[in-house]
């Protein structure tokens, strides 16, 4: 054998044994889940299956902190843009069943609209119209918990106006499948919730998923939060307002299974398949393509107040993953990248939440407000008890966790603040980005 050939065997051994090293085992990735929940980093429930079997599942926290009830495999979460994956298939199949065309112009429903008379339905769908996001209009977050009818919401979407010439481009905007709900309830005469009901729900037996909370007693709703130095609830946004945009409550399971029976042809034609998942200026008709670890993957996300929701399918693995929560106050990226690679025994160094304590006192040094000459940032550096606080001007405030000596550390957003008291500065810290700060 060749001194050459051997040199391979061994660094092909050598690298393989490396990557092996690196595979998250079930029980790295269970203490990773497991401390994410107790330094209040997430709440929420997630499932993976392969083949139609589940081969990991898990759930932490609460559905609500205040009567103290745990989350469990089947608690109902709000899942915010992944509704518009439903809406699309409904759509869909109206057109297979000769109620609409791809190519109907929105005049015929809503003339108020601008542009209405050029506008199709494929491009509502694949966010091509040029309607304006109305979540993104004034004064959205001051009615966003109030009811809505459909003629209000169309003269709020009406008055936002057009972006941009149909077509033309893509920019995404929840008004397109809130007025596609609303088409859907004109061409089979009935209420949304109706239509789900009896296209997807029953056929595919999901008996924890519907649409808006209206007939859920207080007791068994799921609340959201987000955290100022303890988890705070969020207020929610009535259903009425997003529609098939963003209303639809549902389970992991019940969203895993949903998202199965869509490949395996249980709802659409091949050929409805495969016009909602051409993506066009990368989108797809209620899906987006995506690639994890160098596979293939169809996805939707959706956060609507405290909820976070995201699903991932792997055509060519069969694999199926939903993560649900109502409490992040970390980068769920990190954890769908982190459950992923233990499904499919990829290479991945977990992330680490190192603690630190400090008290009060130990805070005084830090305290101030901070500028740069490397950028119009001004930070002012707070505390309550023993948190550390950063404010930027015009902005929230982050409470920041110690990690190490003079080092604190928001993990939501992924920025570092390293201190130097005895030279009054600080250095921000996000990605391969640091931006020097002195204290005025």
């Amino acid at each position: 054998m060749s001194h050459l050939k051997l040199l391979q065997i061994l660094l092909c051994a050598l690298l393989c044994s490396l990557g092996q090293a690196q595979q998250v085992s079930q029980e790295q990735l269970d203490t990773f889940l497991n401390t994410l929940a107790q330094q209040d980093k997430f709440m929420g429930t997630l499932q993976v299956s392969r083949n139609g079997q589940k081969i990991y599942g898990t759930q932490y926290g609460f559905a609500n902190l205040e009567t103290k009830v745990p989350a469990t495999e089947n608690t109902l979460y709000r899942v915010g843009s992944i509704s518009k994956t439903f809406t699309a298939v409904l759509i869909l199949k109206a057109v297979e069943e000769g109620k609409l065309s791809l190519s109907q112009t929105l005049d015929a429903f809503f003339p108020s609209i601008p542009n209405s008379e050029k506008i199709t339905v494929a491009q509502m769908l694949n966010h091509h119209s040029g309607i304006h996001n109305f979540t993104n209009g004034p004064g959205f977050m001051e009615w966003r918990t109030q009811p809505k009818t459909e003629q209000e919401m169309v003269q709020i979407i009406a008055a936002g106006g057009s972006d941009f010439v149909p077509g033309i481009q893509a920019a995404y905007s929840n008004s397109n499948y809130v007025l596609l709900s609303y088409l859907l309830q004109q061409v089979y005469q009935q209420p949304y919730a109706v239509i789900l009901q009896e296209k997807i729900l029953d056929p595919l037996h999901l008996q924890h998923t519907q649409f808006g909370d209206a007939t859920l007693p207080e007791a068994k709703k799921t609340r959201s939060y987000t955290y100022q130095i303890g988890w705070q609830p969020v207020a929610d946004t009535h259903y009425t307002i997003p529609m098939g945009a963003g209303g639809i409550l549902m389970s992991a399971p019940d969203l895993v299974k949903f998202i199965e029976a869509l490949f395996q042809g249980k709802l659409l034609s091949k050929t409805s398949l495969e016009t909602m998942l051409t993506q066009t200026d990368g989108y797809g008709m209620g899906i987006f393509e995506a690639e994890l670890f160098h596979k293939k993957a169809y996805t939707h996300d959706g956060k609507i107040d405290g909820f976070n929701a995201f699903y991932y399918y792997f055509p060519e693995e069969k694999t199926t993953y939903a993560l649900l929560s109502n409490a992040e106050n970390y980068e769920l990226g990190q954890v769908n990248q982190a459950v992923l690679a233990y499904t499919f025994g990829e290479p991945f160094d977990l992330p680490t939440l190192p603690t630190y304590t400090v008290t009060k006192e130990d805070l005084a040094p830090y305290l101030g407000v901070y500028g740069s000459t490397e950028s119009s940032l001004v930070i002012k550096v707070t505390h309550e008890d023993n948190h550390l606080l950063a404010q930027p001007e015009g902005q929230q405030i982050y409470p920041m966790d110690a990690v190490a000596k003079d080092q604190f550390k928001h993990y939501k957003s992924g920025v570092t603040l390293e201190f130097d008291p005895s030279q009054g500065s600080m250095t921000m810290k996000q990605g391969t980005q640091n931006i020097h700060f002195t204290k005025r």
